[in-house]
């Protein structure tokens, strides 16, 4: 997140709300309501449960805010990315699967299903892109589309969190 070193869990423990939600709001793509709704969990024992604990705020959410944390990613390979319009993170994320070196006929197949996905759901297609690469994702788009809207959901937020756990890991230390 940052570009200084992390800090450790001990000052992120010791963080005003607003300190912590700056430095942890970024964890959740546009969502700083997040870090906001767990400061009050202070202190946190270590990273790990700093994470549980961000984890349990999106899991107790209403669905209404929950779909609206999905609905802050960008599309994969899509508009935003393709105009370099994307967070710091988000691009390094996209390039890290091999995103940010498309032929132009696997950017249109990744435009379709994005715009498959979105049809079908009402939300962009979100996929923990570190811990993938462009075929895993493209195959995932393709098994994906065949879960109910519910399954979906859940496999979002379950992608979110591990997004957010690498972002955590980048911005605070043990």
């Amino acid at each position: 997140m940052s570009d200084v070193n992390p800090l450790n869990i001990a000052e992120i423990n010791s963080l005003a709300r607003d300190e912590f939600v700056r430095v942890i709001g970024p964890v959740f793509e546009h969502s700083p309501w997040i870090a906001e709704a767990t400061w009050a969990k202070r202190p946190f024992a270590s990273v790990d449960i700093l994470h549980r604990a961000l984890c349990e705020t999106v899991q107790n959410a209403e669905e209404e805010k929950q779909l609206a944390l999905i609905r802050a990613h960008p599309d994969l390979v899509g508009r935003a990315a393709l105009a370099g319009a994307l967070t710091r993170e988000s691009t390094s994320e996209q390039a890290s699967a091999g995103l940010g070196k498309l032929t132009p006929e696997e950017i249109e197949t990744f435009q379709r299903s994005n715009a498959a996905y979105r049809e079908k759901f009402g939300f962009p297609f979100v996929i923990c892109a570190r811990l993938n690469k462009k075929e895993a994702i493209l195959n995932g788009f393709r098994v994906r589309l065949n879960h109910s809207r519910e399954q979906e959901i859940k496999m979002e937020l379950a992608e979110i969190g591990k997004i957010a756990w690498l972002r955590l890991k980048d911005s605070v230390s043990e």
